[in-house]
């Protein structure tokens, strides 16, 4: 399976050393030439010499996401820092590129929720981190610990 993954900081890095462990061709794009180092952490090679692939650029030019190999994706990831960004991408790479399978981390749960109606798989950090929390504080209030 071919996985595109716009953002290599440490969620992207970390889910695109994953996704080429399991045997996936992985491409990553990302605008700090700089990030390439992270998605070398722990490997005993490079990360070409481990058959990934590295691309420098913005995703919201095409010519970045055509270099990354948008037009091959069968998975796209949109996990940079900013909203914005990933899912104007997402939707990008779903409408105008028809990838099979689009994620976006969205940090704002009522965005991500939004944009889970209209169709893409969101991963929303700060929902997640609500619900441990509110788990948490059930767990201490029903022992008594509290």
């Amino acid at each position: 399976m071919f996985v595109l993954i716009v953002g290599a900081g440490r969620v992207g890095s970390q889910v695109a050393r994953s996704a080429l462990s399991a045997g996936h061709t992985v491409s990553v794009l990302d605008e700090d030439p700089l990030s390439h180092e992270r998605l070398e952490v722990g490997m005993s090679t490079t990360w070409e010499e481990a058959g990934g692939l590295f691309t420098v650029g913005h995703a919201m030019e095409v010519d970045a996401l055509r270099e990354a190999g948008i037009e091959e994706a069968e998975v796209f990831i949109a996990s940079t820092d900013g909203d914005n960004t990933n899912l104007t991408i997402a939707q990008i790479a779903q409408r105008h590129y028809e990838v099979p399978s689009v994620i976006v981390r969205v940090m704002d749960p009522a965005r991500a929720a939004w944009y889970r109606e209209q169709g893409l798989q969101t991963v929303c950090p700060t929902q997640h981190a609500i619900e441990m929390f509110q788990s948490a504080v059930a767990e201490i209030a029903g022992t008594g610990s509290a």
